[in-house]
């Protein structure tokens, strides 16, 4: 199941992606006079009204609610997670290009809701921040109350899987030891365009991940070269709070980001900048950087 948020008319709704077509279950649901979720997560353990309306649709002409790419504003898949935990320092190559050590445990900061943002929507860069990067990430939508859980267990806790931009104002972002400023930026937490439900991603380690910026590949790896696999994150995030429906999970980036290039020559984002990012099986995530 390939889920999405998205508006019409400035009014929020939930969609379904059906190989290249995307159904409107919002307007069905009025048609049909059910009563439907009107955000991701309360889809969580519901996934059979999904079922039920598209069956409704289907006996009757899916066509009339084919919603068109070009009518649509995309939002961001997730709506109001209670976490947002991201993992730092997760493959070893961006660790040496960064200049930044493994450590023994996972690295993990935070961003907040006034991050998250939408496919196709620009980001505004900060007037006083000069000095932002892009992250592409692999992102996991938890989908039962975690704690305590086993590696064994891990993944049965999963709703999902999307894309996340990891954006980072550096020059914030190095200002303290601690990282939150720089990555809590409004906008900077791009995700989306679609949740792909866990039974349809057979092994989230073993997915191609590239971002390129304005048509040149910058970052290209594998999922399976994470330092802390998606099993260990969520174990251990578990055994130190509890991750409840709907958190969202940054399970961090490859090599490639503008902080690793040479000083000497390093660009960061600039005013008309574009990143798309391509995660196997679940999409492309693309976004524009202006100022104002």
């Amino acid at each position: 199941m390939r889920l999405l948020r998205f508006s019409i008319n400035d009014k929020g709704h939930i969609g379904v992606q059906l190989e290249n077509r995307i159904i409107d279950l919002t307007t069905a649901a009025e048609d049909f006079k059910v009563v439907f979720p009107d955000n991701i997560e309360s889809i969580i353990g519901k996934e059979y009204l999904v079922d039920e309306l598209l069956g409704k649709i289907k006996e009757k002409s899916i066509d009339r609610y084919v919603v068109s790419k070009e009518e649509l504003k995309y939002l961001p898949v997730s709506s109001s997670p209670e976490k947002i935990i991201c993992v730092g320092v997760n493959y070893q190559e961006h660790a040496d290009e960064s200049n930044l050590d493994v450590l023994e445990h996972p690295v993990l900061f935070n961003k907040f809701n006034n991050s998250l943002h939408a496919h196709n929507e620009p980001i505004v860069m900060p007037k006083d921040s000069l000095e932002n990067d892009y992250e592409a990430e692999l992102a996991i939508m938890i989908g039962k109350e975690a704690q305590n859980i086993t590696r064994e267990e891990a993944l049965q806790y999963v709703f999902g899987y999307t894309i996340a931009n990891d954006v980072s104002s550096r020059d914030w972002q190095m200002r303290t030891h601690q990282w939150m400023l720089g990555k809590s930026v409004d906008q900077y937490c791009p995700i989306g365009p679609v949740l792909v439900t866990a039974d349809e991603i057979d092994d989230p380690q073993q997915l191609d991940i590239q971002l390129y910026l304005n048509g040149e590949i910058r970052q290209h790896s594998n999922t399976s070269k994470m330092i802390y696999d998606c099993i260990s994150i969520i174990s251990y995030l578990s055994s130190h709070m509890t991750l409840r429906p709907g958190d969202i999970i940054l399970t961090g980036t490859p090599e490639g980001v503008i902080l690793g290039m040479d000083p000497r020559t390093r660009q960061y984002l600039q005013h008309g900048d574009e990143t798309i990012i391509e995660i196997e099986g679940i999409g492309t995530l693309k976004n524009t950087f202006i100022r104002k």
